[in-house]
């Protein structure tokens, strides 16, 4: 029987701990991907028309956060309250500090997206996707911080994805439309989204010529003949 003394147990104890500290950045990425494409697909293949003015809602923040009002987060109203009530997905991608690059164990919920955005079923629709910042710093700097970070995203759909441009925008609000308004400095509030806006547009088909058309057609025809 072999004896095992306290060195080599207390040896065994430290490899241990150290093969959890390792194991630990994989369950925090795997986590960042539970929700499957199927799922996204489900929650993003939904009709919905809205008549969103994203330059507007971009420029109202900014104008919120130039004359100073409502200074305390809590007591800010959202500045487009309509996209609550839209179909919508909500997710989170990890970011450098205060960058708008982001971290590799995001692509893979990133590339979930992506592989919902060109299903079929999801094809027909457009998207917004809207980073908010959580309520730390200077309000001026998370709205320009939050729209990169936006813009860095669909910008990942599009070029590494492959996700047609003219299906995406991307709006940053920073904090000025908190996800938990009674915590504002809660990780919550970096949570970004993904939003349906409505379809595209299709052209109408040309209209075939009427008989009274095709029968003007003929008659001025046949003038020019006898002409």
């Amino acid at each position: 029987m072999m004896r095992w003394t306290s060195g080599k147990l207390r040896g065994i104890g430290l490899l241990l701990g150290a093969l959890s500290l390792m194991v630990l950045p994989t369950a925090a990425a795997r986590a960042q991907t539970a929700t499957s494409t199927a799922d996204i697909i489900e929650k993003l293949a939904v009709e919905a028309e809205s008549d969103l003015d994203v330059t507007a809602l971009r420029q109202q923040a900014a104008d919120r956060i130039k004359a100073r009002a409502d200074a305390q987060p809590q007591k800010r109203p959202p500045i487009a309250p309509q996209l609550t009530k839209l179909p919508q997905l909500r997710f989170d991608v990890v970011f450098d500090q205060d960058s708008s690059l982001i971290r590799p164990a995001s692509y893979q919920t990133i590339g979930s997206i992506a592989d919902a955005l060109t299903d079929p079923k999801t094809r027909p629709y457009r998207y917004l996707i809207v980073d908010h910042v959580e309520s730390a710093g200077r309000r001026d700097h998370n709205l320009i911080l939050s729209q990169r970070r936006a813009e860095s995203i669909r910008d990942v759909l599009v070029n590494t994805f492959k996700v047609a441009p003219k299906r995406l925008q991307a709006l940053g609000l920073g904090e000025e439309q908190l996800q938990d308004v009674n915590r504002p400095a809660s990780p919550a509030n970096a949570r970004v989204q993904i939003i349906v806006v409505g379809k595209f547009e299709t052209a109408e088909p040309a209209k075939p010529a009427t008989p009274a058309a095709a029968t003007q057609k003929g008659t001025a025809g046949a003038k020019k003949k006898k002409q």
